[in-house]
């Protein structure tokens, strides 16, 4: 008998522990986020999304990721929907160089952009 209760109340515990461990079912933040870089330069992000597809961004609109080495990095979405992380670092509009804005406007879409 007092194995039941022994099992019982361990079965109880887990089954409370697993329902603490639910998503908040929040949208993301409307403010900009500031986060840094590996290297110590900051990058200013907008979240999007929900517990199911959310994704990060550049103020501007460009899609961002996080590569292998911890670097958030331009993004883009293959035909299929998959989201490749390109090998470009992102940087705030305001510290981009000439060749990184021609790499943008010729490889990377705008999510801010109309889509006609």
């Amino acid at each position: 008998m007092k194995r039941i209760l022994i099992l019982t109340m361990l079965a109880l515990t887990g089954l409370v522990g697993l329902q603490a461990q639910r998503p908040a079912h929040v949208p993301a933040p409307r403010t900009p986020i500031t986060r840094v870089q590996p290297n110590g330069d900051t990058l200013t992000v907008l979240l999007r999304g929900d517990e199911h597809h959310h994704f990060m961004m550049t103020t501007d609109g460009y899609l961002l990721r996080e590569d292998a080495k911890g670097y958030i990095c331009y993004a883009y979405y293959t035909p299929k929907g998959n989201i490749v992380v390109g090998k470009r670092r992102a940087h705030n509009a305001d510290k981009r160089s000439r060749c990184e804005q021609r790499y943008l406007e010729k490889t990377i879409p705008n999510l801010m952009e109309d889509k006609r």
